[in-house]
Formats: structure tokens, sequence, C-alpha cells
């Protein structure tokens, strides 16, 4: 007699007992469920935000949202439902839109500026981080904040904070009171540098280099180097984005450091050498560089990093509680300001040499 066996299916997982993709599906169903509140909240957010920022000349979406977040969590008590759509935000989305802000890099435009305001923006970077790093050990903040400050102010503001949180995992606290500082004094050297380099005499060139080394956040050199003149901006905007395209491999660099301090101290999963957002990133540079993409698509991939990034900053700010960032103290607030003059002062004194 004989034995009929049915054909096996050439789409079945070996490696899955029956059911398991039906398992995975509901699975996926689930994750869904528990995330669509928060991510929907996040999504309104960012249509009002990008409205609100079209009538404030210089606002950038991405401060409103983390000042909109922290207002909504401190005057409304928000669901615990909603928490994980924020945390998706938070984590998921800020990595991917770090990775689209590499299509704003041209590296062709950054190597026209020249070796010499190239070695300024090295130094801002390099020597920005390593004096604030000292400077917050000096005065007692932890490391994690001291390097949410340091990369934040002398690399790209807001978005390098969140970059580097997404590295370190620091405390909730920390993320927010840098987040909140990058906001205070980038808006004040949005008001004070202008008049201050046309009291010094500088030219357009000049200026725009001491803008774009010295301001914290894109959307604040903008605002200040269109106070300066077209030319001023036009400058400004390639030295901040020469500023932007270091945060790849300084990320690398805190990743490796990570490795090697779990390394010795054999503690728990290594971070990995390179994180894949910072691959990412690296990968959109060279797509954008390449001119292989058209205009119409790297317009769709701003709007789309804009909205993504505006959406992970109001899920940041949600987390700010009053009574939390009180307990911060005054330390933290010292080390933002000294960083800021000491930045300002290193870009002052290169595009003074550099004019």
């Amino acid at each position: 007699m004989a034995h009929h066996t049915s054909a096996p299916n050439p789409h079945a997982r070996l490696d899955q007992p029956p059911g398991a993709q039906q398992d995975h599906r509901r699975g996926a169903v689930g994750l869904l469920h528990a995330h669509w509140p928060g991510i929907a909240l996040a999504a309104l957010a960012v249509l009002v935000i990008e409205m609100t920022a079209r009538w404030i000349a210089g606002a950038s979406p991405l401060l409103i949202a983390i000042i909109a977040g922290a207002v909504t969590a401190n005057v409304v008590a928000l669901p615990q439902r909603i928490q994980p759509g924020l945390q998706f935000c938070a984590k998921r989305l800020l990595r991917i839109g770090v990775a689209l802000l590499g299509l704003q890099v041209t590296f062709t435009d950054i190597l026209g500026l020249g070796p010499a305001t190239l070695a300024v923006v090295v130094a801002v970077v390099v020597l920005g981080i390593g004096a604030t790093m000292l400077l917050g050990r000096l005065l007692g903040v932890s490391w994690t904040q001291r390097l949410l400050i340091a990369c934040g102010f002398s690399i790209c503001g807001a978005a390098a904070v969140a970059a580097v949180d997404g590295v370190v995992e620091s405390k909730e606290e920390e993320l927010i009171t840098t987040l909140a500082l990058v906001v205070a004094f980038g808006t004040l050297l949005i008001a004070l540098l202008p008049p201050a380099a046309h009291a010094i005499g500088m030219d357009e060139h000049a200026s725009g280099v001491w803008a774009g080394a010295a301001i914290h956040e894109v959307a604040q050199v903008v605002a200040a180097g269109g106070a300066l003149g077209g030319t001023a901006l036009t400058v400004a905007v390639v030295v901040k984005l020469a500023r932007v395209a270091l945060l790849a491999p300084v990320l690398a660099a805190i990743s490796w450091q990570l490795r090697r301090r779990n390394a010795e101290q054999a503690k728990g999963r290594s971070a990995p050498l390179v994180p894949l957002f910072v691959l990412a990133f690296l990968v959109c540079a060279g797509l954008r560089t390449s001119g292989v993409l058209s205009a119409t698509v790297l317009d769709a991939a701003r709007l789309t990093q804009t909205a993504l990034l505006t959406a992970a900053m109001f899920a940041l700010g949600t987390g700010v509680r009053l009574h939390t960032l009180a307990r911060i103290g005054i330390r933290p607030l010292l080390l933002a300001a000294a960083s800021t003059a000491w930045i300002t002062s290193i870009a002052l004194a290169g595009a003074l040499l550099t004019a």
C-alpha cells in the first residue's frame, strides 16, 4: 500500500514550529496596537509645530517641539497607553531622522571651503568637545551629561545631543536639561553674534564663518546668517554642515570608547563599533554628494527628516518634569555657558585668521 506525504511548503520557515508565523503576525499587530496612540499624538504635534514654525522667522521645528512636548506633559496628564508610541518616536524615528540628515551634507561644498576654514571647523569640534569634557569633570558634572553638552554645543545642537544619547543611553533628566540648554544658548547667540560681527567690522564672509562655526543649531545658524547678509548666510550654512559631517566620526569614536570600557569591565553586551544609523548617515551623505538624487527626492527627504526629528523631539519633550529639572542644579548651566563662550571664541579667532 502506497504511503502519500504532503509536499513541503517551499515558503515555510524550517526553524519555526507550526503556527509560529501566525504568532509573529499577531505579535506585529499587537505591537502596532500598542504604539499607534503615541505615534498619532506625535504626528498631530508635528503638523501643529510645522505650521507654527512658518509664522516665526528663524524658528526651528525641533526646538519648538521640545518646548511643546514639555508644556504638554506638565499641563496635561498624558495617559499611560501613549507612552510606548512616544518611546518609539524618541528612539527609532530619531535615528532614522539623524541618518537622513546626511542628505543635507555635500562633501564637495564642504571641501570647497578650503583647508584654512576646514581647520577652523575641526578645531571648534575637537577643542570644543575636549575642553567641555575637562571643565565638566572639574565642575562635577556626570560623564554622560558633559558628553551630551560637549557634542550638542560643538557639533549640531539638539540632533547631536539626541544622537549621542542613542549611543550612551543617558538619564532622561540629563538629556532634557541639555536640550533646554541648547535652545537657550543658541537663541542667545542669534541675538548677540550679528551685532558683534558688525561692531568688530567683519566682512560677510568672515562673519558667516563665525556664525557657522559658533552657533549650535542649523536653524539658528540660518537665522543669524540671514541677519548678516546673503553671502554670510551661504557661507554660514556650509560651515555649519561641515560641523554636521563630523557627527559621524565623533559618534563612532564614542561607540569605540564604550566598547573598550565594557571590555575592560567585562560587563554586558558591547556597543557596536559604528552604530547602524551612523553608517546610514554616511551613505546618505555619499548619495547627496554623488548627485544621483533629484531635487524632488532631496526636498521630500528633507521634509521627512524634519518631520521625524520633530516627532522625536516632541516625544523627548514629554519626558520633561519641572520638579526633576529643579534638582539638576547650576553646574550644567555653568558648563553650558562656559562651553558656548569657548566655542564662540575659537570660531571668532578662526574667522579672523582666515579672513
